[in-house]
């Protein structure tokens, strides 16, 4: 007699554990069978995730290719090139298209075309071997050839590029296809920074006359070795340029970075790129008062330079001293900057300051007060004016000069009321840019200057100290002389131990600020707002804001898990 029982295999009379399901399922109601398909379903997805979050326990996340940002910034690019790039917009795009032997990274510099350097012991000479198979975005191999056609044309006077002045007196050769050696007149340590500078393709510029470099179409679509290469540009009616896009170049000698794009959209006035921020149309910008973002060192330092041959009191050191003291800088920095700034009494904008514990009001204008009296000064009530009678000096009144920004004007109006409480009367003159150049600096046509210096990562002060910078086109608008800082200054640019290096600079810059050399006021944060899922991004000390790209090619936004067997160390 043939039999089975339910849930065994016909002929064979094994336990089948599906058919005892599926017949357990034909006796379920409609609502039973619904009931079961959820708890099955639930089970299933519950198993999934658990699957997947017990393996991601075990993998590392890991940045992946794609994505992109839209950067908001002030200006429109005109000079996209190394050598005649002039406003921030166009050393923005220069910095993304274009890269130099050398590059800065998150902790200094760091080689990018070049493979490797070697300094000889006298610190004269620089010997640099390129890596192998870099290549322009036009597929067309970067040869030592390329570093000495860029550094001839920036020291091309026709060309009037502003790198003339770091390559001066360099020589410059290619040794073969991969070596190109620098030769200077003397040791100088800072010199490593200049070779930042990208480097041209020959086989572009060499077709192009020096006078005719502004207005060749390789200023607007560049062709470089840098990490990103233009993929289009959209102009207004008048041909300036209001939007950027530029592409990840694959061939870039860090590697391809991870974004696939870059757009760059830019604005008239920072009001208009902090509204585009807030509305989203620009997911990143620089320079705008939003909490939350990035901040930096920026190796600027502002103050007031003083010029005792318009004001001959100005050269007394008490009034000097009295004019320092005189003034709030934790007001200028917390309040009028917003806290976006750090007060500086010293010449260096890093490192630790030698600034006046801070103190009332009326305590800080009453302490500059005894310091014009212990020196012999005395004020007259009648006609509102400090005299010596030792000196024979009056100090006559200040006129405080600045550029015509809306900042430095309201920073100038606050040093002009803290002058006018010590009792030394002061009126402000503002120009812009061109102006405040051209009739006012390089004339040396002012009592006194408030401005802000470039310092540099570096931090070498030389130009803005030594006694042989006092003339123009010297940068030394304080016009000191002291011959134990121009020592000093002379043996820092030779030193290539840094912590030597730094020691000297100190020691001058200690010497520069208790002969008030300047009346140093502060040092600003460099602001940066970027989209919270931006990750990678790594803001070196800031010397001009193109350095907020110096990492780019790092920056990403996507991310995958994998094992740890296949993360690269």
């Amino acid at each position: 007699m043939n039999f089975r029982l339910s849930g065994t295999t016909p002929h064979t009379g094994r336990f089948n554990p599906l058919a005892r399901v599926r017949s357990f399922v034909r006796t379920l109601s409609a609502g039973d069978k619904t009931i079961l398909l959820t708890l099955s379903l639930v089970c299933l997805i519950t198993s999934f995730v658990s699957l997947v979050a017990f393996e991601r326990s075990f993998m590392i996340a890991e940045p992946a290719h794609g994505g992109s940002l839209t950067e908001g910034v002030v200006g429109s690019p005109r000079f996209i090139n190394p050598l005649l790039a002039i406003t921030d917009a166009d050393r923005d795009l220069s910095t993304i298209t274009y890269a130099g032997l050398m590059g800065i990274g998150p902790d200094g510099l760091r080689p990018v075309l070049a493979e490797s350097y070697t300094i000889s012991e006298d610190g004269k000479t620089y010997t640099f071997i390129l890596r192998n198979n870099t290549k322009f975005s036009d597929g067309t191999p970067v040869t030592a050839d390329d570093v000495v056609f860029t550094v001839e044309k920036a020291v091309d006077p026709k060309l009037k590029s502003p790198e003339l002045a770091n390559w001066s007196n360099v020589r410059v050769e290619s040794v073969d296809a991969r070596t190109v050696r620098f030769t200077l007149p003397k040791a100088y340590a800072p010199f490593l920074a200049n070779t930042t500078l990208g480097i041209l393709p020959a086989h572009v510029w060499s077709k192009i006359p020096v006078e005719q470099f502004p207005f060749s179409t390789y200023m607007t679509e560049p062709i470089g070795a840098g990490p990103f290469q233009v993929s289009s540009v959209t102009t207004n009616a008048e041909g300036a340029i209001t939007r950027y896009d530029v592409k990840a170049n694959a061939a870039y000698a860090l590697g391809a970075p991870y974004l696939s794009s870059i757009r760059f959209v830019f604005f008239e006035a920072s009001s208009d790129l902090l509204a585009a921020e807030q509305s989203g149309r620009v997911e990143s910008a620089y320079g705008i008062p939003v909490a939350g973002g990035l901040r930096a060192p920026y190796s600027r330092i502002f103050g007031v330079f003083l010029n005792p041959a318009e004001n001959k009191a100005l050269a007394d050191l008490s009034v000097r001293k009295a004019l320092s003291i005189a003034i709030d800088r934790n007001h200028l920095t917390n309040t009028i900057l917003g806290g976006y700034a750090e007060p500086r009494t010293d010449p260096l904008p890093t490192g630790v300051s030698e600034a006046e514990e801070p103190m009332q009001s009326s305590d800080r204008i009453q302490l500059a007060k005894d310091v014009l009296t212990k020196a012999g000064w005395t004020y007259s009530e009648s006609n509102g004016t400090w005299s010596n009678a030792k000196t024979k000096l009056t100090l006559n009144p200040i006129t405080l000069k600045t550029s015509n920004v809306p900042e430095l004007k309201t920073l100038a109006g606050e040093i002009e009321k803290n002058w006018e409480a010590i009792g030394v009367k002061t009126s402000l003159e503002f120009y812009d840019q061109a102006a405040l150049s051209t009739d006012v600096i390089r004339p040396r046509k002012y009592d006194a200057l408030f401005f802000g210096l470039v310092v540099g990562r570096e931090n070498d002060l030389f130009a803005f100290w030594d006694s042989s910078e006092r003339n123009d086109p010297g940068l030394n608008i304080a016009l000191y002389a002291n011959k134990t800082v121009d020592g000093l200054l002379e043996k820092a640019r030779t030193q290539s131990d840094e912590a030597a290096r730094t020691d000297t600079l100190t020691k001058a810059s200690h010497i520069i600020s208790a002969e008030y050399g300047a009346i140093f006021t502060h040092t600003p944060y460099f602001l940066y707002v970027v989209p919270n899922d931006l990750k990678g991004v790594i803001l070196p000390e800031i010397t001009t804001p193109s350095d907020r790209f110096a990492t780019v090619s790092s920056w990403y936004r996507r991310t995958q898990y994998v094992w740890p067997v296949f993360v690269q160390k």
